[in-house]
């Protein structure tokens, strides 16, 4: 497991691109075969990627999660952007279409996922934050998240936004999770931007054509920098960063919060003015 140290604005405005690189961009989180997991220090955020192509693969705990099981003391939330999947937690198991969400509570035992087909196989994305209370499992598709549509043609940011892990369609202690799509013809994500100083926020960039790249945007407002992100690539966003993004061709992302309240609109916007 990759490890992450939280870092301050402070520290974060000298660095360079490799050093912006290393401490907020994800660069390969999936691998026929393999489960991949970095530890972010930010909101003890755990984000990963898995990728079953023969036996399935276990969601194992190890010295820096520090219990025995992985949800001992965690919940998870797990989207699926390639083939079907099956992912089991103790007794249960469910059914994972492209784009459906798991929610899997504290105290669940025994997660593994696993490919219907290893010749088009799952690639399940997901995202662990530390849990205080036990709900329940809850599987979550693209018609029974909430939507909201946003955005005009003449900001070039139409979008579509489903929330799944979120307090009006699914209970959890505090992750909240969901899926923005841009339509054909827009290229802006969450702009005007804004931060969210109580909690933290990750975009795993997806749906791209080859060659397409996303310049993330981050950084306090009046100190921006960017990010060239690839397909299936995130990036995590302390509660001080904006986290905002232009794509050159078609794209989706991922997000996921963290932090000290479920308030979706929980939100310090920024005027453009104040962008520098």
């Amino acid at each position: 497991m990759d490890i992450r140290q939280a870092c301050s604005p402070r520290e974060a405005k000298g660095f360079d691109t490799n050093e912006l690189r290393e401490n907020f961009l994800f660069e390969s989180l999936f691998r026929e075969g393999a489960l991949q997991m970095t530890y972010s220090h930010i909101d003890r955020t755990v984000v990963g990627g898995a990728v079953p192509v023969g036996e399935p693969l276990r969601l194992l705990s190890n010295k820096q999660i520090g219990s025995p099981g992985f949800l001992d003391r965690r919940e998870i939330g797990i989207m699926n952007i390639g083939g079907d999947a099956v992912v089991t937690a103790g007794e249960e198991w469910f059914e994972l279409s492209r784009t459906d969400c798991l929610y899997v509570p504290k105290g669940a035992a025994d997660v593994s996922f696993a490919s219907v087909d290893a010749a088009n196989p799952a690639r399940l994305y997901f995202v662990s934050t530390p849990a205080h209370h036990r709900y329940k499992a809850q599987k979550i598709t693209a018609d029974e998240a909430n939507r909201i549509d946003l955005g005009t043609q003449s900001d070039a940011n139409i979008r579509v936004l489903r929330q799944y892990i979120h307090p009006d369609v699914c209970q959890s202690c505090q992750l909240v999770m969901g899926i923005t799509l841009i339509e054909d013809g827009s290229v802006w994500n969450t702009m005007p931007c804004h931060s969210h100083d109580r909690r933290s926020e990750v975009y795993l960039y997806f749906d791209m054509a080859q060659g397409t790249r996303v310049v993330h945007l981050m950084g306090e407002p009046n100190e921006t920098r960017h990010l060239f992100v690839d397909n299936e690539q995130a990036v995590i966003s302390p509660g001080w960063s904006i986290h905002s993004g232009v794509g050159t061709g078609r794209y989706g992302f991922i997000w996921s919060m963290a932090g000290d309240n479920q308030d979706f609109d929980d939100m310090d916007f920024v005027a453009m003015g104040d962008l520098k």
